[in-house]
């Protein structure tokens, strides 16, 4: 397969080491976003460092109540990504201040949201974090007076991605219409098919984008692969994007899904096949970010790729706590 090559082999055992710590340390955490944390180790070719997670796991206890958004299912995910910060102190600092700002602005707490601030908050300089908060709102209530009853918190995420992004707002809300549009008779659900929306948006203007997916589906539909399904859809709008031939990317998704389900901590009991389908649509497309490090390839979405990766896993994690909490009542 394309990722053959013993770089993408070893950052495959890399991942599956580092979620074997990860696991083995927070074992009362949600499994998901566990298994971000090891990816976001992973995709930096490092080594899961739980003393550092759990270093800064404890400090966002330490200053934050009770029963805060950030002591949720974001917490162990924050707390990697702080931990992988060059002056963590400083970024949670700052993503306090960007969530605070953002609830001032009538968005609600949440995970989504502490997700959201911890991105604005990382890839915009202080002075600017009211203009992205507030481009971050033009964009979720455009979305909303078009989709009412499909968007809501979950999409916090991917709104403040966008409000991150140079895109003006209009025209974002009208391409992403458009997209919708052409793709929600393709697809069942249509909260998933905004979300795809979302990437292809963030992605860029190409105009073949839709039919670009479609292929892609088929392609992986032909190899009993389904990525138009649940929250894996947004997965197949970021393979969309790269510029890879679909037999190439079917291939090397297939081939990372099939060595992940023979690792211990991955089998049919520990991880569904939607999340696992989910990893390794990740791994691959990271192999584009090193080919564009490479210069192999010019970059297009390279610094999004991480950002929509976390957007998918929270997702995952919310629904499957959701799933749980429903289950126990």
């Amino acid at each position: 397969m394309k990722n053959s090559n013993q770089s993408y082999i070893s950052r495959l055992e890399l991942f599956v080491d580092n979620a074997r710590q990860v696991r083995e340390a927070f074992k009362w955490q949600n499994a998901s976003v566990n298994r971000l944390a090891a990816l976001l180790y992973a995709v930096e070719n490092k080594r899961a460092n739980v003393e550092a997670i759990r270093t800064y796991h404890e400090m966002i206890k330490n200053n934050t109540r009770g029963f805060s958004a950030f002591r949720g299912l974001s917490a162990i995910c924050i707390a990697a990504l702080l931990s992988l910060s060059a002056e963590p102190e400083q970024q949670f600092t700052n993503t306090l201040a960007v969530y605070d700002l953002m609830k001032e602005r009538s968005f609600k707490g949440s995970d989504y949201l502490v997700i959201a601030a911890y991105q604005i908050a990382a890839h915009a300089p202080s002075a600017q974090y009211g203009m992205v908060i507030d481009r971050t709102l033009a964009f979720y209530e455009g979305m909303k007076e078009k989709h009412r009853f499909l968007t809501g918190r979950d999409d916090y995420i991917f709104a403040a991605m966008l409000g991150l992004s140079g895109i003006p707002v209009e025209q974002g809300v009208e391409r992403m219409e458009q997209l919708y549009a052409a793709l929600k008779p393709e697809f069942s659900s249509g909260n998933n098919v905004q979300a795809l929306t979302q990437v292809l948006v963030l992605g860029g203007e190409n105009l073949q984008t839709p039919e670009q997916v479609l292929r892609l589906r088929d392609a992986f539909r032909a190899q009993n692969i389904r990525l138009d399904k649940g929250y894996t859809l947004s997965s197949l709008g970021i393979l969309a994007l790269l510029p890879y031939q679909e037999s190439e990317l079917t291939r090397s998704v297939s081939e990372t899904y099939e060595y992940l389900r023979e690792q211990k901590g991955f089998g049919g009991w520990s991880i569904n096949k939607q999340e696992l389908l989910l990893l390794s649509s990740a791994l691959v497309s990271y192999q584009y970010v090193d080919d564009v490090k490479n210069g192999l390839i010019q970059s297009t979405l390279s610094t999004s790729i991480t950002n929509l990766v976390i957007a998918q896993q929270t997702a995952i994690a919310g629904a499957a706590a959701a799933a749980a909490a429903a289950g126990s009542s």
